[in-house]
């Protein structure tokens, strides 16, 4: 996931309650035998069953080089599905899916989309369990949970996402502190104040300025705890032990003077990263951008490991953003859009293509790793050692730190409107106006009231 990728990763856009709209389901393109029931009232996705089905798909992804990546896959596929017409279309997803959706008019067969969203459109799109059914045992569990709306699975896992400790290993090493050492976020606490003893006025730590990627990060540290904002009900959990040990880590770091409070990667940021100010970043895997593009000086000083434990031996990751490719049950051939996604995700020459060597990335596609587990083996890498970050085998630490995202984050529909009162009290603790405790009670009641008890 380059910058791009990232950018549109987590940049969503607020989605209203979707009008109820009649779909008639039109699955079966020419040429393709339906493994599926006559039972109309099934929202569940059935594979074709002929070995080379026929027909024309419509598949809509966002424009950037990933959608070059997923273009050039598809002279693979033809070769296993000759008969299979693909028109793949660059799309302003967020600003076209919503309305194309309710007016079930040139519905396209398969979307790539923001995980944050399938819930708000599972009403439109074909549960996939079926046809993922023989990948499951397979798939990371916490992208499982990320897509799944009262039992249904409404996604393909595309990518995921593990939250690793980026760090500034050469400033780190001049001032006498093994980062490698540190195993606990206590840890990182007495690491970032002896960093600030040797270069005095620095402050080491990451503090996310934008409400919106501040909750982000917020659910990276909970889903290590094994614990989302709600459980798989959609009932809110905000009120937890796991999130006040959270709110009081940032609380600290800010109340001591020890992090550097930016947005992501923006000019102030980059500066306090460039001039050694601010040497530990946690974040999303996709951080590794920054040093490849964007931190000149200090390309090459960077190292990544995997986050501190909340506790002694606890998990060391959890997931920060992810995507999934979408089926609505308006397409005219979401079967053979199925085909599609099976092969560029489970099919070794698929997976191989979308993160390995390729014209677009030649070094291998290396902001994010496979949710297929049998394509994220540690010991077969598909992108090789970054330069940006002394030529460290960045897929060993991302894929040993994605094996340990526990699972039970589940994502409401009503995510993306918390940051409204979530985001934005977390940003007023961090200002100083209010504490952990005010955090989780101010933005409880304001979720439960204006977002879970007005659906």
């Amino acid at each position: 996931m380059n910058r791009t990728t990232t950018q549109s990763g987590v940049r969503l856009l607020a989605v209203g309650t979707v009008a109820a709209t009649a779909l008639a389901l039109t699955a079966c393109g020419p040429g393709v035998t339906s493994g599926s029931s006559d039972d109309e009232a099934s929202d569940r996705l059935q594979a074709p069953t002929s070995t080379q089905p026929e027909g024309e798909i419509t598949i809509w992804d966002r424009s950037g080089d990933l959608y070059e990546v997923f273009d050039s896959v598809i002279d693979d596929f033809n070769k296993k599905y000759p008969g299979i017409t693909v028109h793949h279309e660059a799309v302003d997803i967020n600003a076209k899916l919503q309305n194309t959706l309710i007016t079930g008019t040139d519905v396209p067969d398969g979307v790539f989309l923001d995980d944050a969203l399938v819930g708000s459109y599972s009403d439109h799109l074909w549960d996939l369990s079926d046809v993922l059914e023989p990948y499951l045992a397979d798939i990371a569990p916490q992208k499982i949970d990320a897509t799944t709306v009262g039992g249904g699975i409404y996604g393909v896992p595309y990518d995921l996402n593990p939250g690793l400790l980026y760090y500034n290993a050469a400033a780190l090493e001049a001032a006498g502190i093994d980062a490698t050492s540190i195993e606990t976020y206590d840890d990182l606490l007495e690491a970032a104040r002896d960093y600030q003893a040797a270069k005095p006025g620095s402050h080491p730590i990451h503090l996310e300025q934008s409400a919106f990627l501040g909750q982000l990060q917020l659910e990276m540290y909970a889903s290590q705890l094994g614990t989302s904002l709600a459980n798989a009900d959609g009932e809110l959990r905000l009120d937890s032990p796991e999130y006040t040990q959270i709110l009081t880590f940032l609380d600290t770091v800010q109340t001591e003077g020890l992090g550097t409070r930016a947005e992501y990667l923006s000019p102030t940021d980059i500066a306090e990263l460039e001039n050694g100010n601010q040497v530990f970043y946690p974040w999303a895997i996709w951080f590794d951008f920054a040093p490849q593009q964007l931190l000149p000086e200090t390309s090459g000083d960077w190292r990544a490991m995997e986050l501190p434990a909340w506790e002694s031996g606890g998990a060391r990751s959890g997931a920060m953003g992810g995507s999934s490719f979408v089926l609505p049950k308006d397409g005219e051939n979401s079967e053979l859009a199925w085909l599609f996604y099976e092969f560029l995700m489970y099919d070794e020459t698929g997976y191989n293509a979308v993160w390995g060597v390729n014209d677009i990335y030649p070094a291998g596609l290396n902001t994010s790793i496979p949710a297929y587990l049998p394509a994220a083996d540690p010991a077969k890498p598909l992108f090789q050692p970054l330069d940006a970050l002394g030529g460290q085998d960045l897929w060993e630490v991302a894929t040993t730190a994605g094996a340990q995202i526990p699972s039970g984050s589940s994502i409401p529909a009503w995510w993306n409107g918390a940051v409204d009162y979530l985001g934005n009290d977390i940003q007023k603790m961090l200002d100083g106006d209010l504490a952990p405790a005010e955090v989780i009670s101010s933005s409880t009641e304001g979720i439960q009231t204006n977002l879970i008890d007005r659906q």
